[in-house]
């Protein structure tokens, strides 16, 4: 079943470009490309530049030029396990969660590449409190793939596939016996 692992790499992909693409209207259209710029959307949600230098919950701060490429490759070495395992994995909604993680990943690793940091804007907010730190498209597609992988893996139990049989397996039927 080519198709199934390929649509998954699709899905990456659309990931990825959706990833870039609001990134660049958010920080070339609307301008909001430094510490401090902010655009309110709703009373609960804003556009707002902040630049991340760390992994996440902003773990792992790259304060030094090679911190910056320790954490590029070690993302990277991630996507690339990510992606062996989205050309392998059999099941349709594990392929869907591995290319939310990949599409995500490979987004922020473009952006570490680019600026040496990751670009995140939307803050969503209930007056001061704040149920996520800022975050992109990326980090929102890579939060949604773990869950659903973590959601599989401890509650949903797939039924194992049916091999065809050749017969041999069954019991030879019951003769009947005259009296």
């Amino acid at each position: 079943m080519r198709d199934g692992r390929n649509f998954g790499f699709v899905v990456a992909a659309a990931i990825f470009l959706i990833d870039q693409l609001s990134k660049w209207l958010v920080t070339d259209v609307l301008g909001i490309s430094y510490m401090g710029a902010r655009l309110e959307l709703l009373s609960f949600f804003d556009l707002r530049f902040v630049p991340n230098v760390g992994v996440s919950l902003g773990l792992l701060p790259a304060e030094s030029p090679m911190m910056r490429w320790a954490l590029v490759a070690l993302t990277g070495g991630i996507a690339v396990a990510v992606g062996m395992w989205l050309a392998r994995e059999p099941n349709r909604n594990d392929r869907l969660a591995l290319a939310l993680v990949l599409g995500g990943a490979l987004g922020n690793i473009l952006d570490r590449i680019r600026f040496g940091y990751v670009v995140d804007f939307a803050d969503l907010h209930f007056g001061e409190w704040r149920p996520f730190l800022v975050f992109n498209v990326a980090d929102a597609a890579i939060s949604i793939g773990v869950v659903i992988l973590l959601l599989r893996a401890l509650f949903v139990r797939d039924k194992p596939a049916i091999e065809p049989s050749n017969g041999a397996d069954k019991p030879a039927p019951v003769e009947k016996m005259n009296a």
